[in-house]
């Protein structure tokens, strides 16, 4: 307050009735230099010449032009807003929790627990009490129950040594101690001991006994938080073209990958269903989602377009990119049922025939480009019975001459 105001303030205004209607300015400046230097609130109003109401509400807007702002909480708890609701809600006669409830969109047990906890010794429930009364309870970090008791530490920590789950601790402390509330803790109160030792107080080895042996929290996702497998929609297998399942139309592939050991390494199989011609595609430095389109895309532009019809493939998250696949080679994908490998028979009959050449259990990473296609070479060679004893690489030649021919004619 400058000294111009406070010598105003100390040498007395008083409001007369030709001030009515008229800004209370310079009352209101004397009303808080009185009450600053000591003078009570109900004289100060007094002094200045105006109705004690009238300083109550100077007061109260003073007051919410300095306090701090209000903190940001989860919409799963009750706002501020909310509990003004309720409070102007429950002052009228006749109406139900329930329909508070549906009328702010919470659980009828929400509206309950807050009138139960939170509700004046006087029975009365003030909003603006009962959100402090909630924040304050919501303080956050919090001294763990573990770290603060010793005894329910030392309880938690045997049956721990013992094997017990956290849930088979929680629910025996409930029952063998049921007067003692401060030591209902829940299995989360373990969890967090366990693993957040900053705001546990649990022995670090305990952790070794959790059944799933980790010392560490694997993060849960939300189902609407989990990045889709394909970064573009699957079409389903359902949805192909009839002239690739009777295998009538040559140009239809289905593809997959063989998994070295440890599944650190990997070879990309195409077979084409009429002809049952193999190509391998050679995958050195992983089986990424964009090393896997490189490769695709590679392969299928050595074909002819006659040859570039449709790939069948499973749901493996290599194919993560397969519409970037389809809009460089106009070569749509579909995809299996989920474990459903017979969708795929002839694929999943030729990584068989692959395992007399990369046995399963070692490193795939090893093979060149050139032993790859030197193996894909002999399965082209060998006889088929369902090719009435042809060999894939002869049906294949027949197809490409015929399609050669039709082509002259055509141009002629």
């Amino acid at each position: 307050m400058s000294s111009r105001d406070r010598d105003r303030a100390l040498s007395g205004v008083v409001r007369g009735p030709h001030r009515r209607g008229r800004a209370l300015t310079a009352e209101r400046v004397a009303y808080f230099a009185l009450v600053e230097a000591g003078t009570g609130s109900r004289e100060a109003a007094r002094q200045v010449g105006v109705n004690y109401r009238t300083a109550k509400r100077w007061r109260a807007a003073a007051a919410q032009a300095t306090a701090p702002p209000l903190v940001e909480v989860s919409s799963r708890f009750l706002s501020l807003d909310e509990r003004i609701r309720l409070a102007d809600r429950v002052r009228e006669p006749g109406v139900s929790l329930r329909a508070i409830a549906a009328e702010l969109g919470r659980p009828v047990s929400t509206i309950s627990r807050e009138l139960d906890r939170n509700q004046q010794p006087n029975g009365t429930y003030q909003p603006h009490a009962a959100h402090e009364l909630a924040m304050a309870r919501r303080a956050r970090p919090k001294t763990s129950k573990l770290t603060a008791d010793p005894a329910l530490r030392a309880i938690v920590e045997d049956g721990l040594d013992t094997r017990w789950s956290p849930q088979q601790i929680t629910r025996r402390l409930r029952r063998d101690h049921p007067d003692r509330l401060e030591w209902h803790v829940s299995c989360e109160t373990i969890y967090q001991a366990l693993y957040l030792q900053a705001r546990g107080g649990l022995r670090r080895e305990v952790a070794g006994w959790l059944r799933t042996g980790r010392i560490e929290r694997r993060a849960h996702i939300r189902p609407d938080q989990r990045r889709p497998r394909m970064a573009t929609p699957m079409v389903m297998i359902s949805d192909r073209p009839a002239e690739a399942a009777d295998r009538a139309v040559p140009g239809h592939w289905e593809g997959d990958l063989i998994m070295g050991a440890h599944n650190r390494s990997a070879i990309a199989t195409l077979v084409e269903r009429n002809t049952r011609y193999v190509m391998l595609l050679h995958l050195p430095e992983g089986y990424t989602p964009p090393l896997v389109r490189d490769a695709l895309i590679a392969k299928i532009a050595t074909l002819p377009a006659q040859l570039r019809r449709s790939l069948t493939w499973d749901q493996g998250s290599e194919m993560h990119l397969h519409g970037q696949f389809t809009a460089a080679t106009d070569m749509p994908v579909y995809f299996c049922d989920p474990h459903a490998p017979w969708q795929r028979g002839s694929n999943e009959n030729t990584n068989g025939l692959l395992r007399q050449y990369f046995p399963k259990g070692t490193d795939l990473s090893v093979h060149t480009a050139a032993h790859l296609d030197t193996v894909a070479t002999e399965l082209n060679d060998r006889p088929r019975m369902t090719l009435n004893w042809d060999t894939p690489a002869e049906r294949m030649t027949q197809l490409l001459n015929t399609t050669h021919q039709q082509q002259c004619c055509n141009d002629r």
